[in-house]
């Protein structure tokens, strides 16, 4: 059983999850910090799945790009309990998770999350053959650069994530190749 955690972002979320299904999940975005409700979600997580602890054989944390901040509670917290459980760590690219978690073939994938002061963590993927592929490593880009760089694309460009929400004016008025992934 994997252990999940992301505090990359505003939202919190951890989750349980075996090779095959998603066990158990819980994501907030409220204005306590991860700091505070991190712990707590871990402990309900693991009533709601009813898994014991002993039942966790591997960690899965975020590893960034994303707020410094959540990224070290998560990864303090991951840490913490890798060792007191006598499991591995696995860090897992925050812009990569969000890719995966569109399977748009025949597009690129375009995940922005907020990296402050109109830039964005950015990177560009394509699924090939049912693997993500990366196109465009992470990388810190002024939004509308990366906008700019995309609109001429000869496949459809899907944009998705914090940043994408923030910067939604700027990318419906970019237009074709480019769209917004539903919320």
């Amino acid at each position: 059983m994997l252990l999940a955690i992301e505090t990359a972002t505003l939202a919190s979320g951890v989750a349980l999850a075996t090779a095959d299904k998603l066990v158990a999940e819980i994501i907030v975005q409220t204005k306590k910090t991860h700091s505070e409700r991190l712990m707590p979600h871990i402990e309900q997580l693991l009533e709601l799945g009813q898994v014991a602890k002993e039942d966790i054989t591997a960690i899965a944390v975020s590893i960034g790009p994303g707020s410094f901040t959540g990224l070290r509670i998560g990864l303090a917290t991951a840490k913490a309990l890798a060792y007191v459980w006598n499991v591995p760590v696995i860090g897992v690219s925050t812009l990569a998770a969000l890719a995966y978690a569109c399977p748009a073939p025949n597009s690129l994938i375009c995940p922005l999350l907020d990296a402050q002061k109109g830039n964005v963590y950015q990177a560009v993927y394509r699924w090939e053959k049912g693997i993500l592929q990366e196109v465009i490593p992470p990388r810190v880009i002024a939004h509308q650069e990366a906008i700019n760089e995309l609109a001429s694309q000869p496949l459809p460009v899907i944009m998705l994530g914090e940043g994408a929400v923030l910067f939604q004016e700027a990318i419906v008025a970019a237009a074709d190749p480019i769209e917004l992934a539903p919320p």
